[in-house]
């Protein structure tokens, strides 16, 4: 084994694992909409469940936010570094796949229904022509960005594994004490 080997295999961990936080954080932020976000909103009048609603998607455009938006970037990037490695690298395609389409979902669906609601005069009509299908399609990208978080935990385990098998990873010391009885 190289140096040179080593330090691509070493770069496409990174990668993988970068991809991985990214991708649990904006799985996170869709999972946290369904849970809490949107139910606690919808007890509200029409005028200020519109209003909350636009304060919502005006604060949450900041590069911080961006940032996590990278996992779609990260995971195509990762499937592209392990395109030759078996094991992982059908999990992170399966997650690249599934993530693709969660990013769709935002952009042909939610995107376009928070830039209606941001335009909207009548509060009542607003709510009336977002509530149900916004929310509906941020399960949708939930439960994909989740399907995708898994995929690309599954992989960053398998990968892991080969890594320790190569030699370029040590065990974890929990391994070591189990193994030697302690």
């Amino acid at each position: 084994m190289t140096q040179n080997s080593t330090g691509r295999r070493t770069a496409a961990g990174g990668v993988l694992g970068a991809a991985t936080v990214a991708m649990g954080l904006i799985a996170g932020v869709f999972y946290i909409f369904a849970c809490a976000v949107m139910p606690a909103v919808a007890r509200s009048d029409d005028r200020v469940y519109v209003e909350v609603v636009q304060n919502v998607n005006d604060v949450i455009q900041n590069p911080v936010f961006m940032l996590s938006l990278g996992a779609l970037l990260l995971t195509a990037v990762s499937a592209w570094q392990l395109r030759t490695t078996s094991g992982p690298r059908g999990w992170v395609w399966a997650a690249l796949a599934a993530y693709a389409l969660a990013f769709l979902v935002t952009v042909a669906a939610n995107i376009p229904l928070n830039n209606a609601l941001a335009r909207a005069a009548d509060p009542v009509t607003a709510r009336e022509s977002f509530e149900d299908q916004w929310v509906a399609w941020n399960v949708v990208r939930t439960l994909l960005s989740t399907a995708a978080l898994a995929c690309l935990a599954r992989a960053l385990i398998l990968y892991g594994g080969l890594q320790r098998r190569a030699g370029t990873l040590s065990r974890p010391a929990f391994e070591d004490e189990a193994v030697s009885g302690r």
